[in-house]
């Protein structure tokens, strides 16, 4: 069985040098043991040589590839466990409000490459967030390995309608559309293009991955906010989905809780 995990870690766990944060999100991903993580806002990872990234190597037990994000200074990453052979890394910081990493990947089990991509679409608006998606449909190959993990700042087509209506405006425009509608237009896409949503295939239900509880009051209105979103043959794979919310660290290690997924590593 492979575990896959992503995991929007608020500025990677730091509030400026304190990281008490950061020592909560080791533990809650040690826990899990993800043989692949995709992290998103490791900020501050690639300063001063990479001090924090190769402490979390360290620490994790895992080879961290990291997409510099030049602009918002919001690195995503994907990190993996002994075993799993790379065969390629991209970054892609042209196309993304935050930088995506697309790792290329020999998996033990699986009968071809999988590609793994970390992302964190725009925060700031639905109109941002379609263009970036433009980019990811051209992964969608029916056929091949792909899983897209990460936040995706949208509501999905198959959720009930978050109270964003409880959000001040500047916050509430970001998720709505010009009829101050949920924008479900990015998931929906995606999935025109041939994504499958793992979380609404095998859980069936919206859990809500924002905000912590530690973390009310912010920019987000309670709902799915993280997602899986696989080729239709790795989709098939899928054997189990769900939100880790059910401990103390987790509601106060991150504005997001994390998401793991388990598939069939089994070749076809």
């Amino acid at each position: 069985m492979l575990k896959i995990m992503s995991y929007n870690t608020l500025f990677g766990g730091f509030d400026g040098a304190e990281s008490s944060r950061f020592d909560l999100q080791v533990d809650i991903i040690r826990e899990a043991d993800p043989d692949i993580l995709l992290v998103q806002e490791w900020k501050g990872f690639l300063a001063e040589g990479g001090k924090r990234m190769f402490e979390a190597e360290r620490r994790l037990h895992r080879r961290a590839l990291v997409a510099s994000a030049p602009v918002t200074g919001q690195n995503t990453a994907i990190l993996l466990k002994p075993g799993i052979e790379i065969l390629g890394f991209e970054v892609d910081a042209d196309h993304f409000h935050h930088a995506a990493a697309i790792a290329t990947l020999r998996v033990p089990g699986l009968d071809s490459p999988l590609t793994a991509i970390s992302v964190h679409l725009c925060p700031n608006g639905p109109h941002v967030r379609m263009r970036e998606a433009s980019y990811l449909v051209n992964h969608a190959i029916d056929d091949a390995y792909v899983i897209i993990g990460g936040d995706f700042n949208s509501p999905s087509p198959h959720d009930e309608a978050p109270d964003f209506d409880a959000l001040p405006a500047r916050f509430r425009v970001r998720y709505t559309d010009k009829k101050g509608k949920p924008h479900r237009d990015v998931l929906a896409g995606l999935e025109r293009a041939g994504f499958v949503d793992i979380g609404h295939r095998l859980q069936g239900n919206d859990t809500a991955t924002v905000p912590g509880v530690a973390f009310k009051g912010s920019e987000f209105a309670p709902f799915r906010c993280d997602y899986f979103l696989a080729s239709r043959a790795f989709g098939a794979l899928a054997e189990s989905y769900r939100v880790l919310r059910d401990t103390d660290a987790l509601d106060h290690a991150s504005d997001h809780y994390p998401i793991l997924a388990a598939f069939n590593s089994v070749a076809r």
